[in-house]
């Protein structure tokens, strides 16, 4: 017994930093692409941040597919299929791989989709239909992971862009735009909408992030050129801007934001430009433009997404379409991985741990 614990303890001891004995030494990312209507998987080495497509990859999905979640049990994939105006589940095995097993009507146009923290619904933003369904996921042995939509869809009043959860689950904030830009807030209780507030943003909040602590709120407003600035009511999840929101920025178009693990970072893909920016976020929520901030990546940036353990920055470009891999550095800074050219446009990028 005690050679094989020598033995167990010099294996783990052998293993790169960050990865911890009895852990999967790979995460999987996975990206959408609606123009071949395939969805993208890559290994993803937790330790370099570096890419590898699984030989199996690209996977057939539906037309148009637009956006993917993944459920918190790492078991489920759901795909929102925008030329098909429905939801595929697919079933993701431990190598990775990814099968479809059943299709779920939607709204016209589905466009984001948001996972519940619990993995007990999922939220749907349909463009066209301008309207936001919600469905519960069975937890039976007999029909695991399916959807069954839960009361009428929620009319919205614009055409929608974005969508995001509170990390507690508690509060839904969908952002979109008729003439000027808004957000709208809805308290949630089994997956039942209240609507709470209407609050005005800039024009096109395509770009939406909340920090890990669910304090703040942000909006990157594509037209504006600007991103706006919100803390958030913790018992009603309402929104109060910051004083100087919204903040102007240098490098055009804003489309995607993300906020790093630690609430202290939040990374701006500039699709005007070919620049990722960062800036920093104060005690009371503002931000601040890094001193190392921009930088570089491909042609028109449009989306960001981040990994599990907070490590790594996924870039996906429109113009000449590649994924790139970013290390986080010290104080917010960026340091280039490697980039992964692919055949067209990610428009939805999630890590599996």
């Amino acid at each position: 017994m005690l050679k094989k614990a020598v033995a167990l303890f010099l294996v783990c001891a052998g293993l790169a930093l960050f990865v911890s004995c009895g852990k999967s030494l790979n995460h999987f990312v996975y990206a959408a692409i609606p123009t071949s209507s395939q969805i993208l998987v890559f290994r993803e080495d937790p330790n370099s941040g570096a890419l590898t497509p699984l030989a199996s990859s690209p996977f057939s999905a539906g037309q148009g597919v637009q956006s993917l979640a993944l459920h918190p049990s790492g078991k489920f994939l759901y795909a929102a299929n925008s030329s098909q105006d429905n939801i595929s589940l697919f079933t993701i095995a431990s190598t990775g791989a990814i099968t479809e097993i059943t299709t779920t009507p939607a709204g016209t146009t589905p466009a984001v989709l948001v996972m519940d923290p619990t993995g007990s619904y999922l939220y749907v933003i349909n463009a066209e239909s301008q309207d936001l369904w919600v469905y519960s996921i069975s937890t039976s042995s007999s029909s695991l992971g399916v959807l069954s939509t839960v009361g009428a869809p929620t009319s919205l009043g614009f055409t929608p862009l974005n969508m995001a959860l509170s990390p507690s689950g508690n509060f839904l904030y969908v952002t979109g735009t008729a003439q000027q830009g808004y957000i709208e807030v809805f308290s949630l209780s089994a997956g039942v909408l209240t609507l709470a507030q209407v609050v005005q943003t800039g024009r096109d909040p395509v770009a939406l992030a909340i920090d890990p602590g669910g304090s703040y709120l942000y909006t990157g407003n594509f037209s504006d050129n600007s991103i706006s600035e919100f803390s958030i009511d913790s018992s009603s999840g309402q929104l109060s801007p910051l004083a100087g929101s919204p903040i102007g920025i240098t490098y055009t178009s804003p489309n995607s934001l993300f906020v790093e693990k630690s609430g202290k970072y939040l990374y701006v893909a500039n699709e005007g430009s070919t620049y990722v920016t960062s800036y920093s976020i104060g005690s009371d929520g503002g931000l601040s433009l890094l001193a190392t901030s921009p930088f570089a990546t491909g042609q028109q940036p449009s989306l960001v997404a981040g990994d599990p353990n907070g490590l790594y920055l996924f870039v996906g470009n429109q113009k000449s379409p590649a994924i790139e891999s970013l290390a986080l550095s010290g104080g917010g800074s960026l340091v280039a991985v490697g980039t992964y050219p692919i055949a067209n446009t990610p428009t939805s990028i999630v890590v599996l741990p």
